[in-house]
């Protein structure tokens, strides 16, 4: 045996090593369970980070989400918050829509409830592609208008037409009606459309609902779309997830796992299976998913979800892309079209679309 002396920030450590006539199978290494499962985190102050925008820094230093602990508990509660924040939204649309230079068109497809994007400009190569939209809140918020927002950015960002979902929610219909409406939408534009020119995005609910689709057009032998955005994906709704735990209470969105988002889920499943793969896509076999970015942030509850979502694709051997962004909790990065990091995300999904799609 003999010794190596290593230095370290100032601090020497001293490693015995086996001699070199011995071989790595006789010298094996006993690995032990952790004697302790839980880190002990003492309670601190998370100062609002200086690396990122003033804009940023704005939304980061709100404080935790109003009512995040008192979640509707009767179908109609939930409708009632729904509607409210519809009612909210919808006066901010033309503005948004105006800065964004889209028009705004609703529709029906094959009887589900769509909303047209169309740029001023459509840039020359979008000319013959589409980007399909499914919008988030926890699969119960968001309704009419309230779905539009990150639709319209990803119209105005990429100077591409898109088609978002305005699916069926609790109480009006539970699982799987929203994953059921935004498939409707997408077998109806693939007879008209090439496939490979078509992305599918959304975030939260909306991630997950896109990762969805892809395992669900698997089990129909459907044609896979060119490219996916599964933005912050509700993708283990069981609530395995490391930063479940980690940024709990810091996330100023969803706040905690237990919160209004996890009521809301059950809400919609209804009593189905939370394991199921076509709630917990990260539970589903991903193999022969289109390219796929990922967007989260450091302080989003759902970054794990995120990770793993990206890790699963990558061992599949998918190209997956991930972006995660300073100080961001959970879908920060489409709050406001004004915001230097928003324009950032959309620009990065829409090259990756770009890459990707067909022409």
């Amino acid at each position: 045996m003999y010794s190596r002396l290593i230095c370290i920030a100032g601090a020497i450590l001293i490693f015995s090593l086996p001699s070199l006539s011995q071989t790595p199978a006789q010298t094996p290494v006993a690995i032990s369970a952790p004697t302790v499962a839980n880190r002990e985190v003492p309670a601190k102050s998370i100062p609002v980070p200086s690396t990122v925008s003033s804009q940023m820094q704005a939304i980061i230093a709100q404080p935790l989400r109003n009512n995040w602990d008192k979640p509707p508990t009767t179908p109609e509660g939930w409708k009632q918050l729904a509607d409210s924040i519809a009612t909210n939204v919808a006066p901010q649309i033309p503005a948004m829509a105006d800065r964004m230079g889209v028009k705004i068109e609703p529709s029906t497809i094959n009887g589900v409830r769509t909303y047209t994007i169309t740029p001023n400009t459509i840039a020359k190569e979008n000319k013959n592609r589409l980007a399909i939209h499914v919008h988030g809140g926890c699969y119960v918020l968001n309704p009419r208008e309230a779905s539009l927002p990150e639709a319209i950015f990803m119209a105005g960002f990429a100077h591409m037409k898109v088609i978002s979902v305005d699916y069926r929610m609790p109480p009006e219909a539970y699982y799987p009606a929203a994953l059921d409406d935004a498939m409707t939408v997408y077998k109806a534009q693939i007879k008209s459309i090439k496939s490979k020119n078509i992305a599918v995005f959304g975030s939260s609910a909306g991630g997950a609902l896109t990762l969805e689709m892809m395992l669900r057009a698997k089990q129909e032998n459907l044609p896979m779309p060119g490219a996916i955005a599964p933005g912050t994906p509700m993708s283990d709704v069981t609530k395995k997830g490391d930063t479940f735990q980690t940024n709990a209470m810091v996330d100023n969105v969803l706040v905690s796992p237990d919160g209004f988002c996890d009521a809301a889920t059950l809400f919609y499943a209804n009593g189905h299976d939370l394991k199921d793969p076509m709630l917990s896509p990260v539970y589903g076999d991903v193999h022969g998913f289109p390219p796929a970015i990922f967007t989260s942030g450091t302080r989003d509850l759902l970054l794990s979800n995120t990770v793993r979502m990206h890790r699963a694709l990558r061992q599949a051997g998918t190209e997956a892309t991930l972006q995660v962004f300073e100080g961001q909790s959970h879908a920060q990065y489409y709050r406001d079209d004004r915001i230097p990091e928003v324009r950032e995300a959309f620009e990065e999904i829409a090259t990756f679309f770009n890459k990707h799609l067909g022409k």
